[in-house]
């Protein structure tokens, strides 16, 4: 069996069989007119399955909350109308032979007035604040955390109930889950600040209550990053010792497997080991992790001068991957713009085409295809 070959194999994880290693990460598409995933969504999803993706974790899908969504056309994980958009997805994916985990998001204070839904309604966070000293939304308060515990629980539910195979939690970059981990856009004076610990209590509390929502045996899958959309430099923590102290209550909520947030999945994580930030959340944790980070290319995706939209990005070899995947650092790969411009991206890479493989160019986000 050669290296690649590794990546082929079936999984078998403690909530979740797979018939590889290859996840399809997250990316917001925004091509779901009136929040609800339409037939090209379907065929979208559909396309990557047959390509060969063991596990699919969609698009971010928005909670029921006035202030959830941030950008326009993103789909809900709540109501009839998405629901059963989201079933045809869930059968069109199972039909080709794959599984797929929903993304439950809330952008919290990233919001814009004026995106719909939720109109003028301003963004929701910790403290108003998106960036530590400005505050531009909303302050929540009590009534506010236990509203947005319970949409995120309502939504694991539905997507249980409609087929889904796990669901993941969106606690990373910035968004809403993030901005409570962060202290500098953390400021209240409650139970909900403090040290890291308590300003966890926010996610823990949303860890179990989609615990609670889907019974003890459905997966669930937490996303989670060091650095933020706002601040690229920042990291939550400087140590391994301190990464452990703020996954294993995590883990002990109810998370099976860390879904471990990089832009350069081949960067050490922390000085004195080579260890990415998947490596290190396995070693911790004892839970699974998915790796993540400009798979298969050779730039990440996010200029550091600010510039927006994802840039283009040749392809580029995967041999550190797969050297990591023989050390086994980490159980999943999650495989992000390399599968929007190669739909059959892990088919591809099994059969050995790799010079068959399509680079990846901005204008790829134009369509769903």
């Amino acid at each position: 069996m050669t290296q690649a070959d590794a990546l082929f194999q079936p999984v078998e994880l403690d909530k979740l069989s797979l018939k590889n290693r290859i996840v399809m990460a997250p990316m917001t598409r925004t091509y779901s007119p009136g929040n609800v995933p339409n037939d090209k969504v379907v065929e979208y999803y559909r396309r990557r399955a047959e390509g060969g993706v063991g596990l699919i974790i969609t698009e971010g899908t928005c909670v029921d909350h006035i202030a959830a969504h941030g950008y326009p056309n993103v789909p809900n994980i709540h109501g009839d109308d998405a629901l059963a958009g989201w079933k045809k997805v869930v059968d069109a994916v199972h039909e080709a032979g794959g599984k797929i985990a929903p993304q439950l998001w809330h952008v919290g204070a990233i919001r814009r007035p004026g995106v719909t839904p939720g109109g003028d309604t301003p963004g929701y966070s910790p403290s108003g604040m998106a960036v530590p000293g400005k505050v531009v939304g909303h302050a929540m308060t009590q009534t506010d955390i236990d509203d947005v515990v319970a949409a995120f629980a309502r939504a694991a539910a539905d997507a249980q109930a409609i087929g889904f195979d796990a669901v993941e939690i969106h606690g990373a970059h910035g968004y809403l889950i993030d901005q409570f981990f962060w202290d500098g856009t953390n400021q209240r004076d409650d139970t909900y600040n403090g040290d890291l610990a308590a300003r966890s209590r926010f996610a823990l509390e949303i860890v179990r209550a989609v615990r609670a929502a889907v019974g003890p045996e459905f997966p669930i899958i937490f996303r989670y990053s060091q650095w933020k959309q706002q601040n690229y430099a920042a990291r939550l923590c400087e140590t391994p010792e301190e990464l452990g102290a703020f996954l294993q209550p995590l883990a002990e909520a109810g998370v099976d497997i860390f879904h471990c947030s990089t832009r350069r999945f081949w960067e050490p994580e922390f000085e004195g080991s080579d260890l990415n930030l998947a490596g290190w959340t396995r070693k911790l944790t004892g839970k699974a992790a998915i790796t993540v980070g400009s798979v298969g290319l050779n730039a990440d995706f996010l200029p550091d001068d600010g510039t927006k939209g994802f840039r283009a990005a040749e392809t580029a070899s995967i041999d550190n991957l797969l050297e990591r995947v023989a050390r086994d650092e980490f159980d999943l790969v999650a495989v992000g713009r390399a599968l929007i411009a190669n739909p059959d991206w892990a088919n591809q890479v099994a059969a050995g085409q790799f010079d068959s493989l399509a680079a990846y160019e901005k204008k790829m986000l134009e369509t769903l295809y």
